[in-house]
Parts: structure tokens; sequence; C-alpha cells
């Protein structure tokens, strides 16, 4: 097969027409034989089929993935063994990311310049843990001549990843890198919108020289695969990024195994501009912040605050440059928003946009753009005069839809800010030292950028507040999540306890004195 590009946009060379799980160093079908379909999100056509997994699959995952646990090398490797064996894998993805790339954009509908850079931060994730492992230090506590205590670390067991459709790859690198760099065992579930790059892993961490059974991976939908992968006993850590719903059930459903949760939900995050900020970079970063990925992205500032002196002028040069953005085929380099991921995704999207018409002011937008009759393209679409009421204000719409409303006062935009279920991140625009703090350490987001768009430090904790979700990741925080911490204390001195049981005590009798 050879590189084809058609009214539908282009088609990469050698797809594949099926997906199979990958258990125990084997591609293998479902037990009972089910698949689903998978659809390109520009033709919206099925271009292949996927295994669907049910509880029996995840059992031989989870079983496979327990003996080499239990029995295998990994987990009792040195540090370093495992992270030259993940810097291999970073090696091979950056030496494959335009391929790599291709089939995500092809799959996902990403623009395949925002495709490439999430291939490579994909790398750069292995990269990190892999470093992290290494120069990971634990604690110790002495009281001289006395005690030493120190924190024995250890791999928990079977990891189950489930992972969302946007930007499938490098999230799924997200949780991978850390959960394998620790020593752990990982059955991971990709989303079913988007199995395509999922399934190169398999291949990536055998040429790596990462061992049978450490890595496995049932493909299916999440009521069904997800859902046992939850349950499952012999699985006591989840590791979940998607909607906040979905994120509430696992949290019931693991519940009753107390299982470890790490789960990175949805947001409605503000972005907060003061009349005194920089417009011009303020302008630049909302725009990237919301319309970027798609607009499929969790920590979009969907949600932008601006106070009243500027917000004539904000709202007129936004929704210019939002006018501006280039829609196309996720496969041309000058694309900027390309498809959403499925059509049940563009009519919710599209939903959204009907109920914006009725909830505030269009300025740019509001359909589909020209020039596409098919395929699940939205155009860039602002709503301005947005009240704190609305829906398009209140509900995570994950497209590229943005709501900006005016405010007067700090204390004002403080509010509106807060008042949302979310609280993943917030963005904050002004050139007041002392407001950018206090209103940073007063807002209710996990995260804040102040004047910047999302650009992070690996190092950093991320996770949201309220419905955005539970625990944190990222940098030592995954280190945490991923392992057990053993206190061991050793007395090196005399023993100084307290003596019971020495004395001896004789039985009362009748001659002795009553006591007083």
């Amino acid at each position: 097969m050879t590189d084809t590009t058609t009214p539908q946009g282009h088609v990469p060379a050698d797809l594949p027409t099926r997906i199979q799980h990958y258990i125990g160093g084997e591609f293998v079908d479902s037990v009972d034989g089910a698949t689903f379909d998978v659809l390109d999100p520009v033709s919206n056509e099925v271009y292949l089929q996927a295994a669907a997994g049910g509880a029996a699959d995840v059992d031989r995952a989870v079983a496979a993935a327990r003996v080499a646990f239990t029995e295998g090398p990994w987990p009792r490797m040195l540090p370093r063994e495992r992270s030259r064996i993940l810097h291999r894998v970073a090696d091979i993805v950056e030496s494959r990311d335009a391929r790599l790339a291709e089939l995500e954009s092809f799959d996902s509908g990403l623009p395949i310049t925002q495709a490439l850079g999430q291939a490579r931060r994909a790398a750069e994730n292995f990269r990190f843990f892999a470093d992290l492992v290494v120069a990971q230090a634990d604690d110790t506590f002495k009281v001289p001549g006395r005690q030493i205590n120190y924190v024995n670390r250890k791999p928990i067991g079977v990891a189950g990843l489930i992972t969302p459709w946007n930007t499938p790859f490098m999230l799924e690198s997200w949780k991978l890198g850390p959960a394998l760099a620790t020593g752990n065992t990982v059955v991971l579930k990709p989303a079913e919108f988007t199995p395509l790059s999922a399934s190169l892993w398999a291949g990536i961490f055998e040429e790596a020289g990462v061992p049978t059974g450490v890595f496995n991976l049932v493909n299916g939908l999440g009521e069904a695969a997800g859902d046992a992968l939850v349950k499952h006993p012999d699985v006591p850590l989840i590791s979940f990024t998607g909607e906040s719903s979905t994120g509430q059930l696992i949290f019931a459903n693991a519940a009753p195994f107390l299982k470890g949760l790490s789960m990175e939900l949805g947001g409605k995050s503000p972005a907060v501009v003061f009349a005194d900020a920089d417009l011009d970079a303020a302008v630049d970063a909302t725009v990237f912040g919301v319309f970027s990925l798609n607009g499929e992205r969790c920590t979009a500032g969907s949600r932008i605050l601006v106070q009243r002196a500027v917000y004539d002028e904000f709202v007129e040069r936004y929704a210019a440059q939002a006018g501006r953005v280039t829609v196309g085929y996720p496969h041309d380099p000058d694309t900027e928003v390309g498809a959403l991921v499925h059509p049940e995704h563009f009519d919710k999207v599209m939903s959204y946009v009907e109920i914006g018409k009725g909830e505030g002011r269009l300025v740019a937008g509001g359909g589909r753009p020209e020039g596409f009759p098919t395929g699940n393209f939205v155009a860039p679409t602002v709503f301005a005069d947005v009240p704190p009421t609305a829906r398009i204000f209140q509900e995570e719409i994950f497209g590229p839809v943005v709501a900006i409303t005016p405010f007067d006062t700090d204390e004002e935009a403080l509010a509106l800010a807060n008042d949302t279920r979310y609280g993943l991140a917030a963005y904050v625009w002004t050139n007041d030292l002392k407001r950018a703090h206090n209103f940073s350490q007063a807002v209710e987001a996990g995260m804040v950028w102040l004047n910047s768009n999302n650009v992070r430090d690996l190092r950093t904790p991320f996770g949201g507040v309220k419905a955005s979700g539970l625990g944190h990741e990222g940098g030592y925080r995954s280190v945490d999540f991923y392992t057990d911490q053993q206190a061991v204390h050793i007395t090196l001195g005399a023993v100084h306890n307290p003596t019971f049981g020495k004395q001896e005590h004789h039985e009362p009798s009748l001659a002795d004195p009553e006591p007083r």
C-alpha cells in the first residue's frame, strides 16, 4: 500500500486492517472473538477492526502482568538497568516520530505538526522518568547513637492504566513511563476511539528489551474492558485520565478493593485578563489555549474573563484572530485546527454551539467551516457576553468553543473564576505582581499559569481540585503513586523499652490491710 490523498484527506501507508490485544508477549484476539469498528475522523469511515476486550481478556492480561511481577526480573532490576531500557524506548520513539505523528494525526484528527510535538514529548516523558528513578533519594532520619529510620520504596504490582483519546500516545507515555520506571508491570486500556498508536507500544517495548509480560494491552470499550480492569482484585492501583462522570464511576467501583487511584478529570479553566495585561500576549496565548489540539484538551482556558476597561478591544481582537485560525485536513502542515475525533463527539460539540447561540453573542465561527461539507470539522467559535449561569460557561465542551465574560473588580474576577464544579487549571494575565500572586493562590485550581500559556516542567505536580481530579502525578508525585513507601527502623544502642511483666505480684489475702 502506498500513501494516498483522497478528497477526504491523507491515508497513511501500510495501515493495519485489524488491531489485537497484546498479552504476555503475544498478539491475541478477544476470547469471545468480539471486535469494534474504528473510524477515521475525516471521512468517518471504518478503516479497521479492533479486538473488543472483556473480563476474560482482562483476566488474561492481569495474570500475565502478575507473573511478570512476581517471577520476572523487572521489579528486581537495579534502577539503572531499567533506566537503560527506558532510554532505548525513548530512542526508538524519537527515531519514529514522523510515523507516529502520521498515524496519530490520521486516527485522532490532530494537526500533523501538533501530533509530531506530542510524539516527541512522549519520548521525553520516558527519558525524564528513566533519569528520575536513578536519581531518586529516599528519606533517612538519624537519632545519633540510638536509631536509624529509612524509607524503602517498592513497586506495588500490576498498574491499570486507562487513557483518553486526546493526544493518546503522549498521555499513554505519561503513565507508562513512571509505572515501568518504578518496577511495576502494567495493563493498558487505551481509548476505543483512538487505538492505532497504542498498538505500536508492543513492538517498541520488545525492541527496547522490556521483558515479556511487563507490558500488556487490552483494547475495548470503557464499560467492558475498563470496568473489568478497575474491578480486578489483582490490580492494586488505577491511573485514569478522562471526564469527570467516568471518574466518579471508577471511584465507586474501586472503593470495595481500596485501590490506589490517580485521576485527572475534566476542566473548565478560566483565563483571567486584567486591564494592565499585555494584550498582544494575552490574545495570542488564549487563542492558542482554546484552539490548539482542536480544543480537545483538559487544560483549555475555555472561559475567558476580561476586565471591562479592555473588554471591547479584547473581544474584537480575539474574534478577528479566531476567524483567521486555519481549519484544514489533519495531514496538512498549515492546519491549526483539524477534525474532531469522532462523529459522536462532533455532535456533542455542535450541540453546545447551538446552545451558545441562545446564551451569548456569537462573534466568530458557529458551525462548519466553509469547504468541509463532511467530516468532524468545527470552525473556531467564540461567544461574548456570556453570563456565568450559561451552560457554555459551566460545562466542559472539549472542542474549539470559547466563552468570554466581562468583570469589573478583582473580587468579581475571582468569584467568576471559581464559579464552576471544576478546578484543573487557571491562567492569569496581569503586570501587577502582588495581584498576580494573591489571585493565583486564591483561585481554585490545581495548576496556575501567570502571563503564560500551558508550558509545564515535568518535575511539577499535575492534577486538579474539585471535580477535576484526585491526586497528582508528575515528578516525584508519580514515583510516590507507583510505589509503596515502607518505613524501616533500626536500633543502634541499648533498647529503650518500657518493661512490662518483670515485677512479681502476690495474690492478696484476708490478712492484707485494706488499701487507703
